[in-house]
């Protein structure tokens, strides 16, 4: 028998009767991407949570409905009131209420679609059309953003490696959503209707500024189907609308609209602040394991009772939705107090879980700051 020191010391020198140099095992990528799964928590995010799965008609529909009728009473209030203090507090809190009604647009991707007939068009009447965001925008692209081997890759539309970025780039990331609203005016009034009749236009409408993306670049793909169908009659919609705002300012006043938008960059301001701690923003490309995903995602659970405000329609869980993409978001509170019940703090379910908003933010900058 050879010794196997012999062995080693004859690989590559080209003796006779040595079997073939040993290859040696791949490396793990670095960070979280190199994480192995968790089957235990894997196994127990779906053994746990089969009987709370089915989304409620009874909560989505009063929840989405009322959020928007408070958000529209709201600022017409901020519009219509003369005092600028009371004028700005009612925008402010129209602006939380429109927040919460735009994010159901996260759950319109998850949802099955005959789990809540006529949901989403209802949420397209009253919300996507008349804020300019109807659910093309996010439908076919944030579950890009949960494919497997797509997570924190370059072909991931919703993730960019901020941790890993310079730290003026954390205040420039949030405040451009403060110019959102005026984009989303100029895409459907302007942009949409030229593409009509424009082909190259269209197609660079559609691939650059129809996904509610941080990845610039990603590019989306045409339609299909029954999908390409809805996407001509929400575009529809969202162009007469913007059209007939900017009509009936230029022969009115501009002063509503103006309010309006106001109003909506707060909304997506805030959106962007949520984002910026919605993941630890930490993969530098390589394709990452659920588990790694996880743990790059980011939970802040009760109860600290602020996260409702900044992180409403359950994203507040925004980890544990990671492992349960499908679970709706009235179930995502129990199906967290099972988990971390069941696999205690030395798990790796808690690991996923910070204390607020400012914690998360002050990391993240951290990070941008550290020598690379």
């Amino acid at each position: 028998m050879i010794a196997s020191d012999t062995l080693d010391n004859n690989v590559g020198e080209g003796k006779p009767g040595v079997s073939a140099p040993r290859t040696a095992a791949p490396a793990l990528p670095r960070g979280l991407a190199g994480t192995p799964d968790d089957k235990e928590m894997l196994r127990a995010a779906v053994d746990l949570t089969r009987d709370i799965s089915v989304a409620r008609p009874a909560i989505y529909w009063p929840d989405m409905i009322g959020s928007a009728a408070i958000g529209y009473g709201l600022m017409a209030a901020a519009i219509l009131i003369e005092n600028p203090l009371a004028a700005g507090i009612a925008g402010v809190l129209s602006a939380l209420a429109l927040y919460r009604a735009l994010l159901f647009i996260h759950e319109l991707t998850h949802i099955h679609k005959n789990a809540l007939p006529g949901f989403r068009l209802g949420w397209n009447l009253l919300v996507g059309i008349p804020m300019l965001t109807p659910s093309l925008m996010y439908e076919g692209v944030h579950t890009l953003h949960h494919a497997r081997t797509r997570y924190g890759t370059v072909d991931d539309p919703e993730y960019l490696p901020l941790a890993l970025m310079k730290p003026w780039s954390l205040p420039v990331f949030a405040l451009v959503a403060l110019l959102l609203p005026i984009g989303l005016l100029i895409r459907s009034a302007l942009l949409v209707p030229l593409g009509a009749v424009i082909p190259p236009l269209r197609k660079l409408v559609w691939e650059r500024a129809s996904a509610l993306s941080i990845n610039p670049e990603f590019r989306r793909r045409p339609p299909e189907g029954e999908f390409a169908r809805q996407v001509f009659w929400q575009e529809l919609g969202a162009s007469a609308w913007a059209l007939f705002l900017v009509w009936w300012s230029a022969t009115h006043s501009w002063r509503p609209l103006l309010i309006g938008l106001a109003i909506v960059s707060v909304t997506a301001l805030l959106n962007q602040i949520r984002t910026l701690v919605a993941h630890l923003w930490e993969n530098e490309g390589e394709a990452m394991t659920v588990t790694g995903q996880y743990l790059d995602s980011v939970n802040v659970p009760p109860p600290g009772p602020i996260a409702a405000l900044w992180a409403p329609v359950g994203l507040r869980y925004h980890a544990l939705h990671h492992l349960l993409p499908s679970m709706p978001y009235h179930s995502l509170a129990e199906a967290h107090r099972r988990l971390a019940a069941q696999l205690g703090t030395a798990s790796t379910y808690h690991k996923a879980n910070y204390n607020g908003l400012l914690p998360l933010v002050g990391r993240l900058a951290r990070s941008t700051m550290m020598p690379r």
